[in-house]
């Protein structure tokens, strides 16, 4: 290369500076683009997030409206809303450790030996995993068996799932707390 090949003209130090100046801003404007696609990209992740919280919010409140059905119609020996509530293959565990199928809860519900004077549930807390939903509380009932008080002061946790559009409850555990 000859001397006069790299030195650079006033008016071609004027066309670089300008091209510098002009990639600087084209810099500057790619610079912005990347907060502006993050921004973008977190409104859009936000608008499909708050419908999907409101509607495990609808879900859980329409479980915990199911729990509080199932616990009347067991109070009131409403056998046709408690078989609408379980599922054919329902299994629940008792206090005592006994297990039932759905004909054997509902048979038992049916007992009229047993007259329940208070069925009531406190604390319970609905989780959302898609179409299952796990429920814990605290259940408490008394009333009489075969002419006798009795009392109970349980755990519980239930396994509801939605098939074909309905929610049942499939599976059910009481215990009793250790004092």
């Amino acid at each position: 290369m000859t001397g006069e090949s790299c030195q650079r003209s006033p008016a071609r130090l004027q066309v670089l500076d300008k091209e510098l100046a002009a990639s600087d801003k084209l810099c500057d404007i790619e610079v912005m683009r990347i907060p502006l696609v993050l921004i973008l990209t977190l409104f859009l992740v936000a608008g499909l997030a708050i419908p999907l919280a409101a509607q495990g919010k609808s879900e859980a409140a329409s479980i915990r409206a199911l729990e509080l059905q199932w616990t009347e119609s067991y109070k009131q020996r409403q056998v046709q809303i408690l078989s609408s509530l379980l599922s054919e293959d329902f299994v629940i565990t008792v206090e005592d450790g006994n297990t039932y199928s759905k004909m054997g809860y509902i048979s038992h519900s049916a007992e009229p030996s047993v007259h329940v004077e208070v069925a009531e549930m406190s604390d319970l807390k609905v989780r959302m995993h898609g179409n299952t939903a796990v429920v814990t509380g605290a259940y408490h009932e008394r009333g009489q068996s075969k002419g006798k008080p009795y009392e109970y002061h349980d755990r519980l946790t239930d396994v509801w799932m939605k098939v074909g559009g309905k929610w049942q409850v499939v599976a059910s555990h009481y215990s009793v707390p250790v004092k």
